[in-house]
């Protein structure tokens, strides 16, 4: 009788699994949107362009890019976790949104791991240490040795307070054991024209917009802040082997769907990033932008999310910083 009741009960489980499947076999029958939630033209909104303009291709629908910014990443993020749960609305997520945000906002309108299914990872984009010309430091040992003699006395500037720059940046400090003072900007253009009049000298800023200032020969580059050296300046060290054991900062991007999308679906999108990620035009674009595509296994990025989720929030606490 037991077994009679398990195979019934087994039976019924794969009934209940072929809609799924099906749906999988035939998705998509319909446009997919992909929510950015920052403005046209950031990094965020020019990864996702890249990504689906190739998706579109190979799945023969549409991939639409939806921006929808507002409070600081919350108002696109909060809509996608709302968003039915059928894998045609992804968000395009990143470090910011999916693992630095729970430990800076008090109340978070949505929740990374509970709200999400991982679709798949994207590309990762090194920063750049770059200071103003005529500042002292000629390399990043030099730049700790002067912070440390003077504590507080070098300002370094940022996008804004819980931005990347500062976050890269209050990190260098805490493993290089060292006290920096933070000048917050409305944005990185507005940071660049203090750090090249040399009012404030140090700025980490993501390597692609950072590299035309570096070309231009307005600020030097101290180093770059990914784990191997960058192809777009092979002369410059990184951050670990010129002086920090150990530091390594990127900004990662990826898709996501709501929580409860079919996984059959997941797995088929997945599979569509990964050709994408693969195709030659895409992987030229994602470099020209001073990006790495990034292929972590679909297992991978949960608990990968999880982990930037607890390192940050210690950063975070260490360093008192506060949105809200």
């Amino acid at each position: 009788m037991l077994h009679r009741l398990t195979a019934g009960a087994f039976a019924l489980a794969i009934v209940g699994l072929v809609p799924h499947f099906a749906a999988a076999q035939d998705f998509p029958t319909r446009p997919i949107t992909i929510i950015v939630a920052q403005t046209p033209g950031g990094g965020t909104d020019i990864i996702a362009r890249i990504v689906a303009n190739q998706l579109s291709k190979q799945m023969h629908q549409g991939v639409i890019i939806d921006n929808r910014p507002g409070a600081g990443t919350l108002v696109g993020t909060a809509a996608a976790a709302k968003s039915a749960a059928d894998g045609y609305t992804l968000i395009a997520g990143l470090i910011a949104n999916m693992a630095v945000n729970p430990s800076l906002y008090a109340h978070l309108p949505y929740d990374p791991i509970r709200d999400f299914a991982p679709v798949g990872m994207l590309a990762d984009y090194p920063f750049a240490v770059v200071v103003a010309k005529n500042f002292q430091a000629r390399s990043i040992a030099e730049l700790v040795a002067l912070a440390k003699a003077k504590p507080g006395a070098i300002n370094f500037a940022s996008g804004g307070n819980g931005t990347g720059q500062h976050l890269s940046t209050v990190l260098f400090e805490l493993m290089a054991g060292i006290k920096l003072t933070h000048v917050p900007y409305r944005g990185a253009a507005p940071a660049y024209t203090d750090v090249i009049a040399g009012q404030v000298p140090l700025f980490f800023d993501n390597l692609s917009s950072a590299l035309g200032q570096i070309n231009a020969g307005t600020v030097r580059a101290l180093a770059v802040t990914s784990r191997e050296r960058s192809p777009l300046l092979p002369d410059v060290p990184t951050v670990a082997e010129a002086g920090v054991p150990g530091y390594e900062y990127h900004v990662w991007f990826g898709l996501w769907a709501p929580k409860q999308t079919p996984a059959a679906v997941v797995a088929k999108l997945h599979n569509e990033v990964a050709t994408a990620l693969a195709d030659p035009g895409v992987r030229k674009a994602i470099a020209d932008g001073a990006g790495v595509p990034d292929t972590m296994p679909l297992a991978d990025i949960e608990p990968f999310v999880q982990s930037e989720i607890v390192k940050w929030a210690d950063v975070v606490k260490r360093a008192g910083i506060k949105v809200q």
